[in-house]
């Protein structure tokens, strides 16, 4: 059943701002370009603007936010714009001040409906970039909750909310590429490698931990028919260059980890376990050990996201997070960013905020409300442990 649609009123939707900027909008492909034609040919700006309004006619949206309702054409007569970004472009061209620049703002927006432009790391297409309202280029990510749709599942004590990797991978790959995960807990960036098309292979040293992985990332559908592999063993030990070998490949294109934050949280009774380190040196150590193991198979050019966070012991403010980064730093990689996120409460303080507001006033601390995403562009080569 087709859905219903509704022509967009220019006159009237170019005055309700701030725009609906995700709200789909649906325009005839061939019947837009003739129209961007027209007007390119047209010498007078008063006219010109006039040619502008009457653009709505080959401009739709739906009733229904469900855009895979309509019957979009499938022989490419259709396609599909996000209704703010359009409404921007067109205002912008309606008040240029001359033709020339009407006329330039035009050739625009015709280049950003006939082209794509893409980078060499990740599918979004820079023609429409003002489309890309979800993704996050701010150092400082404030996110109320976590994303708790489909399987995830906030049920293991280390796991971190899904839109990390979610904007990792949209960033920093393409569909198709392989992404690996160091400590991949409960799975959450291997649930985002199958919601968005990219191959994940997942690292748990806990058996318990990865059995359950398995189980709820099975329960995610494929839709783009990924390959997801969540191997059981240490990541300072693992052979990663069997485990790609199998898959006929020799490296991957983004790595992401999050590690213990030291003893926090005591994960197991194993001394490989990195929260058993007896020493925030140790911890240090073990953690370097990860990164020289996985790390030579991350391809040149391509992006490591360590998500960390720093503890207090002992009365002092221990800065893991700058320690993992210098630790890092040390290798063949540049530092690209150091992004803050919030946190608002862990389910060890959960219900007890006023008795943490008690404590900080006490003992003249402040309380952690943030944990860092530290990025990383690997610039050379490095050999691996099991190489070496």
């Amino acid at each position: 059943m087709k859905a219903h649609s509704e022509v967009l009123d220019l006159s009237v939707d170019l005055q309700k701002e701030p725009y609906d900027w995700k709200k789909d909008v649906i325009i005839n492909k061939p019947k837009f370009l003739e129209e961007i034609e027209e007007a390119l040919k047209i010498g007078e700006i008063f006219s010109l603007r006039n040619k502008i309004y009457s653009i709505s006619s080959v401009i739709n949206y739906p009733r229904s936010d469900k855009i895979g309702l309509l019957n979009i054409d499938r022989n490419g007569d259709t396609a599909i714009l996000k209704k703010g970004p359009l409404l921007e472009e067109l205002k912008q061209i309606l008040e240029a001040h001359t033709t020339e620049r009407a006329k330039y703002y035009l050739q625009r927006l015709k280049k950003g409906i006939t082209e794509i432009r893409t980078s060499k790391i990740n599918d979004i297409n820079l023609n429409r970039w003002k489309e890309y309202t979800d993704i996050i280029t701010d150092s400082l990510w404030i996110l109320d909750k976590r994303d708790t749709s489909g399987v995830h599942l906030g049920w293991y004590w280390g796991n971190f909310i899904p839109q990390i990797p979610h904007q990792l991978m949209m960033r920093y790959t393409k569909k198709g590429e392989w992404v690996v995960d160091t400590f991949v807990g409960s799975g959450t960036t291997l649930i985002e490698c199958k919601r968005l098309g990219r191959n994940g292979i997942g690292i748990e040293l806990n058996p318990e931990v990865s059995r359950k992985a398995k189980e709820l990332i099975e329960r995610e559908k494929n839709i783009y028919n990924v390959i997801i592999e969540v191997i059981t063993a240490d990541s300072r030990y693992v052979n990663l260059r069997e485990i790609l070998s199998k898959h006929k490949i020799k490296s991957v294109q983004l790595m992401i980890m999050h590690p213990p934050y030291h003893d926090i949280i005591r994960f197991s009774n194993n001394p490989n376990d990195l929260s058993n380190a007896k020493s925030v040196e140790e911890f240090i150590r073990m953690f370097a050990d990860v990164v020289d193991n996985t790390t030579p198979y991350l391809d040149k050019g391509r992006y490591l996201g360590i998500v960390i966070g720093d503890k207090y012991s002992g009365g002092k403010w221990i800065p893991l997070g700058f320690y993992v980064m210098n630790e890092v730093l040390k290798r063949n990689f540049s530092l690209k960013s150091i992004i803050v996120k919030n946190f608002e409460e862990t389910r060890g303080k959960r219900n007890q905020k006023d008795l943490w507001k008690y404590r900080a006033l006490v003992g003249g601390f402040y309380i952690f409300k943030h944990e860092y995403i530290l990025l990383f562009k690997k610039e050379g080569e490095i050999n691996a442990i099991n190489e070496r």
